[in-house]
């Protein structure tokens, strides 16, 4: 059985994890060859065209940087909410000055919207406690 999972197995699973690894990566990501070249060098040489994409074939981790056209910490597509990475790590959201001024924004709208809630409470119960007083004045 370890000689099956040796010489079989694993290099299958390796195979075909580097296989569709390499058919996914964005282009941007893959280093030294175009995309083509090593999923052919994959699919036709199984024992090292898998070891060779993991080791050479893409940026991994730490490796990975925004595109130089982008801005700092925002994608070069502009789409909103998805931060590029930098060194590997994406911006983290309190240190992005627009998140941080959308949030002091939200927190002038529900400041206000509370003001205005308690002046219509403050209103309402006025209105009930000059309803519930009788006409002559007294109280119970």
């Amino acid at each position: 059985m370890p000689r099956i999972l040796l010489t079989i197995i694993l290099p299958l699973a390796l195979w075909v994890w580097a296989f569709v690894d390499c058919l996914t990566t964005p282009e941007d990501e893959v280093k030294h060859l175009p995309k083509v070249v090593w999923v052919l060098i994959v699919l036709l040489f199984p024992p090292l065209g898998p070891i060779a994409w993991l080791i050479a074939g893409r940026q991994r981790g730490f490796l990975r940087t925004a595109p130089a056209e982008a801005h700092p910490g925002y994608p070069a597509d502009d789409r909103p909410g998805r931060p590029a990475p930098r060194g590997g790590r994406p911006l983290a959201p309190d240190d992005d000055p627009e998140f941080l001024a959308s949030l002091k924004k939200n927190d002038k709208d529900h400041e206000e919207m509370l003001k205005q809630w308690e002046a219509d409470l403050r209103r309402r119960e006025r209105e009930l406690r000059d309803g519930d007083e009788p006409e002559d004045g007294r109280r119970n």
